[in-house]
């Protein structure tokens, strides 16, 4: 089984920035598509971006161009690097990883909670 722990989340200022980390550890071989969501109060789970294993980001039209999604597969590791932040952008930060049909199958950490302040 796969366990996936999230970190890096904090209060700060609109325009700040902040880099998640997500450690997957477990029984991680074959895992291929790798995923940041997020879940505002109020809100469903969306999500962020995703990063291939050949190293493909695709990313959430609201966060183009101020997150980076990146990937240490020896450390088995990925990041959000996240700046220009915006209020909008608070919410509770979780990574996954996808299955053959696209969808998150791994278990839900307890994620890491972003505020950001206007």
């Amino acid at each position: 089984q796969v366990q996936l722990v999230e970190s890096g989340g904090a209060l700060v200022q609109a325009g700040g920035s902040l880099r998640l980390s997500c450690v997957a550890s477990g029984s991680i071989f074959g895992i291929n598509v790798m995923g940041w969501y997020r879940q505002a109060p109020g809100k469903q789970r969306e999500l962020v971006a995703k990063i291939f294993g050949g190293g493909l980001t695709n990313y959430t039209d609201s966060v183009k161009g101020r997150f980076t999604i990146s990937r240490d597969n020896a450390k088995n590791t990925v990041y959000l690097q996240m700046n220009s932040l915006k209020p909008e952008d608070t919410a509770v930060y979780y990574c996954n990883y996808e299955g053959l049909y696209g969808f998150p199958i791994g278990p839900w950490g307890q994620g890491t909670q972003v505020t950001v302040s206007s």
